[in-house]
């Protein structure tokens, strides 16, 4: 599938083909902190398809627990954390950040990873309250205009 997307400000964007049988929530303990919530949802290209189109990402690189080094890119101005994949040469393929894909409704995940570090109360979600808008301040739930 042929996607397309960009940071949070649009200084950054891409284009890649994505695998669609490798779209993937991860909670690994890394996953959480770099997202700074409770699990990461990402989508793998297809080997060397990932172009960037505008920007000039800043870069993180992190050893995983297999000892692999990855590079974690990520937008200087906004911050967004759009793509990782691995150092050094060779084809590559990239794990996008979902929320940054224009397409991210037509992408269901088709497995998750590292359940061991996921947090216990994923599983409830379906089960929370939903609400279409933002929750209000302290005593009762209110809407914004965003």
């Amino acid at each position: 599938m042929k996607i397309d997307g960009a940071c949070h400000c649009g200084d950054l964007t891409y284009e890649a083909e994505l695998n669609l049988e490798q779209v993937l929530v991860c909670h690994c303990t890394d996953c959480q902190a770099m997202s700074a919530t409770a699990f990461r949802v990402v989508a793998r290209s297809k080997p060397d398809t990932l172009t960037l189109l505008t920007g000039n990402p800043s870069t993180y690189s992190k050893i995983g627990t297999s000892g692999a080094e990855r590079v974690l890119s990520f937008c200087p101005r906004c911050g967004t954390n759009v793509f990782s994949t691995t150092a050094g040469d060779g084809p590559k393929v990239h794990s996008i950040r979902t929320g940054s894909i224009r397409q991210r409704a037509e992408l269901v995940p088709v497995a998750q990873m590292w359940t061991r570090s996921g947090q216990p109360w994923v599983d409830s979600l379906s089960s929370i309250p939903k609400l279409e808008e933002a929750y209000g301040p302290p005593g009762g739930i209110t809407t914004y205009d965003r």
